[in-house]
């Protein structure tokens, strides 16, 4: 048990600690992941048998990690823990136990686009407006629903649902849920909620079932315990009953999603369904400076809802919190960038060491344009996703329907393309004729000569006989031969292959590149399933997180959602702005304000050991120039975790400052007088100024600019097609110049 002595005594307590209900609350930066991975590995060494261990996260991207951390300690048994999200384990369960609920085992899985395009065509159906029951909206509804372990018939009996949409002017929201599941069941296919809401159902209607996983379970761990639904938490629940082995693992100060149906009171109240729980709480936090950490327990402190820690470092004091005021949301942009380029010349920074933080993915264009000014490389973390495209879900369409039938969505998406003469007139057929029969659709297009004249009607069975033929190689080749043929057969290869522009070549590309990680599924020793069924199910379940980011070295931009779990040396936290942030939407009551509070921590904790704040005056927002007023979020922090840096009369003048080099003490910043005002003298050019060649220009030069007058020469990079040099100019402090406009005199 060495890797003990490398934990803190708390972090100790909750490894050792295996029996009976635990919660760990983790405050951000404190080792949780090493102490998820040391717990499960000491389970392990105790002689717990790694099948009897069911673990659960977020991400399959966490989950692989903390597998090949558990490897590294206890070797290959760690392979045998029942580990992933909440949606792979219910997956996995239910593709062995579907047919109890009316469901067959290889049930398609719809994402959110295959919803609501279902959505879609339910309301076409029905002749409901869908302006006035947008799919969007109609989802969120289902969903919500759902989550909370909500069936459609149960919706339709709820009197204060039916008010409710009456007073939304939605009256028909419950029977469009209650349309949208039976097209599901009899698609064959489950949603994302549907994978929650079953396994519940699963559990509750049959009890053996509930016991066998309640046997193999014998210990359940949760991470990330703040951001699990109602419906997760009842299935944990459910499985850890009999031994009541539960660990979770969270932080209620990092709860920010309920948007998507997380409920904080799952952690707030956790106690009440335990009361023989053992709680150890994380407070050492190992990222930040004390300066970000300090400033992080003021801001949470003033949420009422939340669980008492008192998270603390050993680090440094650290520097000083920058705090930036623009006039504009462009000028926002500039003085960020020119912030971030400073830094990194003057500490040898790399890209990826910064991050800009924003509330909504709209504000980044300001940020790109002031990046790009000043060659500066970035990535946007968010951007549509590789399996969102439309190539590559039109080739899935065809990988889903061939091993399941029924998938209505995939049928719609790909019968006709690329073109072969089938359209919506006879597929309108064909679903009339399958509705009015009771029959499956795959039964109707099997026997298409019934419905449709008949040179039609044999493009349609040439159509079914290739998607037979195609699952009868998926039956007995592995996934990437499956794959292969069919991409051929079904001519959308050659449709890519045949369209010459850039972005028909983007596409061509695109789908080669999935048949290629399809080739790397196969190749992969540790898949035993190598199917192209087991492919399409680990594909359904990625999520955003588990998206693999670019290896080039770049300044990461991304919506404070999306940072959860990451960290960057130097942290931008951007548009700090009433109405922007905190959220006009969420200050409609304490819960949603106390939210958005627990965001803006979530997004000051990500800093290691620089961390700004920005705001303007002015913003464009819909269309029209807005006045914005600081947010209530910053004048929250204690004005001694602060340094001013930028105003909008500084930028034209000098670029914004780095934070001071020494670490500042508590007592000397408690009585911090401004710096005196500089006495300004303007500097004339000599009649006789000629500009130097700047090409050997070095640190420690002494130059002299026509309007800046003269200064010294700090730093030059040479990177990206412009030399540029930071001067520090007597009278107008630092400047950055691109040397091919700059005209200097060396001296």
């Amino acid at each position: 048990m060495d890797y003990l002595e490398s934990l803190n005594e708390n972090q100790q307590g909750a490894v050792l600690q295996t029996e009976g209900p635990v919660m760990i609350i983790a405050g951000a930066g404190s080792g949780k992941t090493r102490v998820l991975t040391y717990r499960l590995a000491h389970l392990i060494q105790k002689g717990i048998d790694p099948f009897n261990i069911l673990s659960l996260t977020f991400t399959n991207r966490a989950a692989k990690e903390m597998q090949h951390r558990i490897q590294s300690l206890v070797g290959g048994e760690a392979k045998n823990i029942w580990m992933g999200t909440f949606h792979s384990v219910f997956s996995r369960i239910l593709r062995s136990e579907a047919e109890k609920i009316g469901y067959p085992s290889n049930f398609t899985i719809y994402d959110s686009d295959d919803s609501k395009s279902l959505i879609k065509t339910i309301l076409n159906e029905v002749q409901l407006d869908d302006k006035t029951y947008k799919p969007s909206v109609v989802h969120n509804r289902i969903s919500a629903a759902k989550n909370r372990l909500i069936s459609a018939e149960a919706y339709l009996k709820n009197a204060h649902y039916m008010a409710d949409d009456a007073a939304a002017g939605k009256p028909e929201m419950g029977r469009l849920f209650k349309l949208y599941s039976d097209r599901c069941k009899k698609a064959g296919a489950m949603d994302f909620d549907d994978l929650l809401f079953n396994t519940f159902k699963l559990f509750n209607e049959h009890i053996d079932v509930l016991n066998k996983y309640q046997n193999r379970f014998k210990y359940v761990m949760v991470d990330e315990f703040q951001d699990t639904n109602i419906a997760q938490y009842m299935i944990t629940r459910k499985l850890a009953a009999q031994n009541r082995n539960i660990c979770v693992v969270g932080d209620d100060a990092q709860s920010i999603y309920a948007f998507r149906g997380a409920d904080i009171q799952n952690i707030l109240n956790f106690e009440k369904d335990y009361p023989e729980l053992k709680v150890f709480k994380l407070e050492q936090n190992y990222r930040s400076t004390q300066t970000i950490v300090e400033a992080a327990n003021s801001i949470i402190s003033k949420n009422k809802a939340q669980l008492p820690k008192n998270v603390w470092t050993a680090n440094d004091q650290g520097n000083y919190i920058d705090l930036i005021h623009a006039g504009s949301d462009n000028e926002e942009g500039k003085l960020i960038a020119n912030a971030i380029f400073e830094a990194k010349m003057q500490h040898q920074l790399k890209h990826s060491d910064f991050a800009i933080l924003y509330r909504t993915n709209s504000q980044s264009r300001a940020f790109e344009e002031s990046l790009r000014s000043l060659n500066l490389p970035y990535k946007i973390v968010g951007g549509i996703s590789f399996y969102q495209r439309k190539e590559i879900k039109d080739l899935l369409a065809y990988f889903r329907l061939m091993m399941n039938p029924n998938d209505e969505q995939s049928l719609r998406r790909i019968i006709n393309y690329p073109k072969r003469g089938i359209g919506d007139t006879t597929l309108g057929k064909l679903f009339i004729t399958a509705d009015e029969q009771g029959a499956s659709i795959w039964d109707v297009l099997s026997h298409a000569e019934s419905v449709i004249p008949g040179k039609t009607a044999q493009i349609v069975k040439d159509f079914v006989v290739m998607l037979e033929a195609g699952k009868v190689i998926a039956n007995n080749q592995d996934a990437y031969e499956a794959a292969s043929d069919m991409a051929k057969k079904s001519g959308l290869l050659r449709e890519l292959y045949d369209d010459k522009t850039v972005e028909g070549i983007a596409r061509y590309e695109n789908v080669q590149q999935l048949l290629n990680g399809i080739k790397a599924f196969v190749d992969d020793p540790e898949k035993e399933d190598k199917s192209l069924g087991a492919f399409l199910q680990e594909v359904s379940l990625l999520t955003d997180a588990d998206s693999k980011a670019e290896d080039k070295d770049s300044i990461t931009m991304m919506t404070i959602h999306s940072a959860k779990g990451l960290e960057f040396k130097y942290v931008y936290v951007v548009g700090m702005e009433e109405d922007l942030f905190p959220s006009a939407m969420m200050m409609n009551s304490r819960a949603d304000l106390e939210e958005e509070r627990r965001l803006f921590y979530v997004a000051v904790t990500r800093a290691e050991i620089h961390l700004t704040l920005s705001h303007a005056n002015t913003r464009y927002r819909f269309g029209k120039l807005i006045d914005c007023k600081r947010s209530r979020f910053v004048e929250e922090i204690s004005p001694i975790y602060l340094k001013p840096v930028a105003t909008k009369a500084s930028f034209f003048n000098k670029p914004a400052q780095t934070a001071p080099k020494e670490p500042f003490t508590r007592t000397a910043v408690k009585n911090l007088a401004p710096p005196a005002a500089k006495t300004k003298i303007k500097y004339i050019a000599p009649t006789d100024f000629k500009a130097s060649d700047t090409s050997g220009l070095a640190s420690g030069m002494k130059v002299e600019h026509p309007k800046f007058g003269f200064g010294m020469v700090k730093l030059i990079d040479s990177n990206g097609s412009d030399r540029k040099a930071v001067i520090d100019f007597e009278e107008l402090g630092e400047k950055t110049l691109i040397l091919s406009f700059a005209k200097l005199r060396i001296h």
